[in-house]
């Protein structure tokens, strides 16, 4: 059985240092306990091998380059935050990025099925969780709260599943999917990228879809945030969209956000599509978000800031009450083949999309 520092699973386990859980247990495994570093302990592991963090709080960023790594923690207990400003951690590309744990492939090279599961990551100046050229990545039953940008990012990547993790107070967007953050371009595909089940509470956006196709957003509770979730596309093609947001509880999304460079300000913002095409909104129940930004209100169609339109949305079967100025409002005029049907909602702009 691999070990770091002279400790192994079933050692750990005899010596009382903490309940190392029983699916981790194995021959590829290694256990990282307070005051030793995580980073060696990815650094000396194979591909698939697992990674077991003890609880307690670890300050450091992780890179990881290796496929199939799996790093487990104990929910609630094992914290990852940022290194000591006396530099006693060397700085990996992670760290220099201000990021928590960072799971970077290369265009040629993707690194896949890399699971992430059951730790926290908090109070890092980038993203808790940042990912690049990955497959297959899995993130469960993760914190990530107060960072100074994405809770859990992922970009040019295709496949992953985000899943159960909670992603508050983070400045910007609480989870994050998107083409690419540095180049301008069209939508990828993201191979059926998950984001189910997660709750997304306080940050400037819950869930943000930027430039891609192809996934699914869906079960997830999200409140508390200046916009539940975010569809952006621009004039680039192919355009975002074909994806699914179904399932949804997006409540009292009411916090403001001032204007930036690129958005005007948004609050009381439960869905809203930029550039969108062929996205389906369906049962999802979106009550109670108030603003009067030009963004603000249940389910919002907008022409995108640089004039892409949304073409062949379907918003159906949607509980929307509450919302202010409108629970519907289509202030996309100018798109073609959208359509509203059989959600039950009281307001709409124009009127008459309601059905009860």
């Amino acid at each position: 059985m691999k070990c770091l520092a002279g400790i192994t699973v079933s050692t750990a386990t005899a010596l009382g240092l903490a309940a190392v859980p029983s699916a981790a247990a194995g021959p590829g495994d290694h256990v990282v306990r307070p005051g030793d570093s995580i980073q060696s302990a990815v650094d000396a592991a194979d591909a698939g091998d697992t990674i077991v963090i003890l609880p307690g709080t670890y300050r450091e960023s992780v890179l990881i380059t290796k496929p199939g790594l799996t790093l487990v923690g104990t929910r609630g207990r094992t914290v990852l935050a940022p290194p000591a400003a006396d530099g006693t951690k060397a700085a990996n590309a992670c760290a220099t990025g201000g990021n928590g744990i960072c799971v970077i492939g290369t265009k040629g090279h993707t690194v896949d099925d890399v699971t992430i599961r059951s730790l926290t990551v908090s109070g890092f100046t980038g993203s808790g969780v940042w990912a690049s050229w990955t497959d297959g990545l899995s993130v469960r039953r993760v914190t990530a709260e107060s960072n100074g940008v994405w809770g859990i990012a992922q970009e040019r990547s295709t496949r992953g599943e985000f899943r159960r993790n909670t992603a508050t107070g983070n400045g910007d967007a609480g989870i994050f999917i998107a083409n690419s953050v540095s180049e301008e371009g069209g939508a990828t595909d993201t191979g059926g990228t998950a984001v189910v089940d997660n709750s997304v509470s306080g940050n400037r956006i819950g869930v943000t879809a930027r430039r891609v196709r192809n996934l699914v957003i869906d079960g997830n509770t999200l409140t508390g945030n200046c916009s539940g979730v975010f569809v952006v596309g621009d004039e680039s093609k192919p355009a975002a969209g074909a994806m699914t947001i179904s399932g949804n509880r997006i409540v009292k999304n009411n916090k403001f956000c001032p204007a930036t460079p690129r958005l005007s300000a948004i609050q009381g913002s439960g869905i809203v599509l930029t550039g969108s095409e062929a996205t389906v909104v369906r049962s999802n129940v979106i009550r109670d978000n108030v603003g009067s930004t030009p963004l603000s209100g249940g389910v919002l169609l907008f022409k995108s800031f640089v004039g892409a339109l949304n073409t062949d949305n379907t918003i159906s079967h949607n509980l929307v009450q509450g919302n202010k100025p409108a629970d519907l409002a289509n202030g996309d005029t100018s798109g073609t083949g959208n359509t509203f049907v059989s959600n039950t909602c009281g307001t709409s702009v124009p009127a008459g999309m309601c059905a009860g």
